[in-house]
């Protein structure tokens, strides 16, 4: 869980991407002084996240493996944010993926997919590139300067309750914000 500090929907993106920038300094999240450090720098603006450009360019290094497995193959596009779900067809919104992954995950969030206990263990560019997404998603919304608690619950709400975190916020706020509300993507 994010610290206190964390409450709105910028905040918890700014979190996870700050843990992103983590693990790519130190090879692991848990080092919450430099994270916390990030997450302050992201909210001043002293720093950015990376750029569209430079996302493609680590996409490029391995262009035959699925992003989510690894497994070498025929890949398909994988929106990221689902149609179904208002994603666009962008390339902020798409990555490579095995179609094993790709019909795995369906419809679903990239953090509902996985589990909430897999929510620090995405490939840094896929959830990179989700997390951007995500911040442009709710800034259009009006809903990124909103404490999470006013967008949640939401339909992944039984979701959170079934992993025991009920009444908790989570990442599932910032993505099932934008699901089919009454009902999860399952």
């Amino acid at each position: 869980m994010p610290p206190a500090t964390v409450k709105t929907v910028k905040d918890t993106i700014f979190w996870q991407y700050a843990g992103l920038m983590t693990e790519a300094a130190v090879g692991r999240r848990d080092d919450w002084g430099l994270r916390m450090s990030f997450l302050n720098k992201l909210r001043s603006g002293e720093i950015v996240w990376s750029t569209a450009v430079r996302e493609w360019l680590l996409e490029q290094e391995n262009p035959s493996v699925c992003i989510y497995c690894g497994a070498e193959g025929p890949l398909t596009v994988e929106h990221i944010l689902s149609r179904s779900r208002g994603g666009e067809d962008v390339p902020e919104n798409v990555v490579r993926v095995c179609r094993s992954c790709n019909s795995g995950k369906g419809a679903k969030g990239l953090y509902e997919w996985k589990g909430l206990d897999a929510k620090n263990s995405h490939h840094r560019i896929a959830e990179g590139k989700y997390l951007k997404y995500l911040y442009t998603r709710h800034e259009n919304a009006g809903t990124l300067d909103k404490p999470l608690a006013e967008i949640c619950p939401c339909c992944l709400q039984p979701k959170c309750a079934q992993e025991g975190h009920a009444h908790k916020l989570t990442v599932y706020c910032i993505e099932g914000y934008f699901a089919p509300k009454g009902k999860t993507a399952d």
